[in-house]
């Protein structure tokens, strides 16, 4: 065969080859921006919602009054400043239509409370016209409720206030964990490394459990509204669960939205505490392209892509942590 005849079998057979892997590479950076985006605006919406949780008309709501983790949760305005966030960061702020659809795709919300937890989830309910409705509700608070083995009852709370029913006494005493070890037989009260190791995971479990159900039962909705896709609660480590039970704080989920030949699936948490750690940011160094996250208000001059709530959760992703550079000027 001439060289001539290599070379034509060469453009028939590998120059298609060479297209195709690039229509491949553009489609792939294509979906990695819009995951960056679904991702980036839900993060930005939850910690924007979870900002105003503490923010209260009535002084005697604020924290400070008998705990130093004590607010009463505005949760109505938490959720109308993340939809907003979120819609704004979406561009989509302006377009009912799409954030109808998009609340196909947000299962649950959840707002946790000093003593308690809402979920703000998909009910059906029956209109004018007695049709089925469906549309997001707050479910009623719920108690961070544990029974030990004698069936007292014990509410637990953010911090160390704790609400006991005795069983054998048929009453109910409040207090601090230390303050009631002389007052009260309930065992667990007597052990405060046992006692903090149960609130937490009392606490946890609970919420946990809950938006499991709700997140499972958001299936029935989602088919009725032409949505094919399983939703399940997400994995979510320890650490992230234990940090977002230490103050009142918000947590939502978007999931099941096509993107390429996957799909979102993500959720995020942001606390209502008045002084949080810093965010740490993420991103690639515009000159060696290495991804790097530097912390709180460090501007070295990466091209930030993500945020994170803990250097752990930036180096899982594959980002190398960067000393803060401030004296390097930023690219613009």
């Amino acid at each position: 065969m001439k060289i001539t005849d290599f070379s034509i079998v060469f453009v028939i057979i590998f120059i298609p080859l060479f297209l195709l892997s690039g229509f491949q590479i553009k489609d792939q950076q294509s979906v990695h921006y819009l995951e960056m985006k679904y991702v980036t605006a839900l993060r930005t919406a939850v910690q924007d919602g979870a900002s105003v949780l503490n923010t209260n008309e009535k002084q005697e709501w604020e924290a400070g009054y008998g705990s130093s983790k004590f607010f009463r949760s505005d949760k109505e305005l938490a959720v109308a400043v993340f939809y907003r966030s979120l819609y704004s960061n979406l561009g989509i702020e302006d377009d009912l239509p799409a954030q109808q659809t998009l609340d196909y795709y947000i299962p649950a919300i959840a707002v946790v409370d000093y003593d308690g937890y809402y979920i703000y989830a998909d009910e059906e309910f029956a209109g004018k016209d007695h049709e089925t409705l469906i549309r997001h509700v707050w479910s009623p608070k719920k108690p961070y409720t544990y029974s030990d083995e004698n069936g007292n009852l014990i509410r637990f709370t953010l911090d160390n206030v704790v609400e006991i029913y005795e069983e054998q006494t048929g009453s109910w005493i409040q207090g601090l964990q230390k303050e009631l070890i002389n007052s009260t037989r309930v065992s667990l009260i007597a052990h405060s490394e046992l006692f903090e190791q149960v609130r937490r995971t009392t606490i946890v479990q609970t919420i946990e459990d809950d938006l499991a159900n709700v997140i499972n039962r958001h299936n029935e909705y989602a088919v009725k509204n032409g949505v094919s896709y399983d939703f399940t609660l997400p994995s979510i480590s320890e650490e992230e669960w234990n940090n977002s039970v230490n103050d009142i704080g918000l947590i939502a989920f978007v999931q099941g939205i096509p993107v390429g030949k996957d799909y979102i699936n993500n959720y995020a948490l942001g606390g209502g505490r008045l002084v949080k750690k810093p965010d740490i940011h993420a991103g690639s160094d515009p000159v060696t392209g290495i991804r790097y996250f530097e912390r709180g208000d460090c501007q070295s001059g990466l091209i930030i892509e993500e945020t994170f709530a803990s250097a752990k959760q930036a180096a899982t992703r594959g980002y190398f942590e960067r000393n803060c550079r401030k004296d390097v000027t930023p690219y613009n």
